[in-house]
């Protein structure tokens, strides 16, 4: 049986790791976990981004082998804020290289929703997240 409390990396590929680290740390406020350069064939650049108390990541790959980024509008990474997004957190995002962007009625009526520099969405919801049902 699987732990609940197991910890969950959410792994994707970045065009421009400097981008993204940017508009994750900077913009977002997530911590810089891990980096690592590639060394030899068949490695690659990653940097491992999130908060040290929280048991997610979110780890961002580059390099040659590493596919192009190819996201579609429901790759979301949702947020439960349980409160009013902040305008100046979306405004520090933006001038980070987030770009805002309408998701769907649910999600604009729910929050805010940013494309990364690499066109995966971060979504920040007003709303609190309950695994009640």
């Amino acid at each position: 049986m699987i732990s609940p409390t197991a910890a969950v990396r959410i792994a994707r590929p970045s065009r421009d790791l400097a981008a993204a680290e940017r508009f994750y740390v900077e913009g977002l406020g997530l911590d810089l976990l891990y980096r690592a350069t590639a060394e030899a064939a068949g490695e690659h650049d990653l940097v491992m981004l999130g908060w040290r108390q929280a048991s997610w990541h979110l780890e961002l790959v580059a390099g040659p082998e590493v596919p192009e980024p190819a996201p579609t509008p429901e790759d979301l990474l949702v947020l439960y804020l349980g409160a009013p997004v902040d305008e100046q957190l979306v405004a520090r995002i933006e001038q980070a290289g987030g770009k805002r962007v309408s998701q769907s009625e649910y999600w604009d009526r729910w929050g805010v929703t940013v494309a990364d520099p690499d066109g995966y969405r971060l979504v920040l919801s007003t709303r609190s997240w309950s695994n009640d049902g």
